[in-house]
């Protein structure tokens, strides 16, 4: 089943379109609150396209990833009843639960951690509102466990420019699913360690 070759062809395309940068502020930002696909899928072709920006595409989806945080963070905090039926919906309500012991036990490690990692980030930002983790702490963790993940990708696909394109595109469905495999295994070990 191919999916992540078509989906990066689709954010190929949208790459190139003059409002690129603001599909990619929209994405970033509602990934860290519901959104199922990376980033990255948006970043690493805006970067390929301008190369000469990859900082600022950077930027502007480490503090967009880290605005839609807060936002999570803030449903987590204040309206944690109404979000855990989407939560459980979603799937993610095991989940969920072990992310709050991880909480309890790293503190703001494991949110470094969660934004650094392909782990599914909106989960760690909800429960550390729900966890009541302080803001400030929540915040800096977050932008740099982004910062780092995104100037990384940006600057290594602006870096390697053209030539690794085809390469890219021709893994890019072995990596997808290596990833979504990582991800799956990620939330069985969480499970399994509750």
């Amino acid at each position: 089943m191919k999916l992540f070759g078509p989906l990066y062809d689709h954010c190929r395309k949208l790459a190139a379109h003059r409002h690129a940068p603001w599909y990619l502020a929209f994405i970033s930002a509602i990934e860290s609150i519901f959104f199922p696909v990376p980033t990255d899928v948006m970043l690493a072709p805006m970067a390929l396209a301008r190369p000469e920006r990859w900082w600022r595409l950077g930027l502007l989806a480490t503090l967009t990833s880290v605005l839609g945080g807060i936002v999570g963070y803030g449903l987590g905090y204040f309206a944690i009843d109404a979000v855990m039926p989407w939560i459980e919906r979603a799937g993610y309500d095991d989940t969920y639960d072990r992310v709050q012991e991880l909480f309890r036990e790293y503190g703001v490690w494991i949110m470094f951690v969660a934004a650094f990692t392909p782990i599914p980030f909106k989960v760690f930002t909800v429960a550390g509102g729900a966890a009541a983790m302080p803001l400030l702490p929540f915040v800096l963790a977050s932008l740099v466990g982004r910062g780092i993940r995104f100037f990384l990708v940006a600057g290594v696909v602006a870096w390697g420019g053209p030539k690794v394109e085809p390469v890219f595109r021709r893994y890019i469905e072995i990596v997808g699913w290596i990833v979504a495999v990582l991800i799956l295994g990620a939330i069985v070990w969480l499970n399994m360690r509750a």
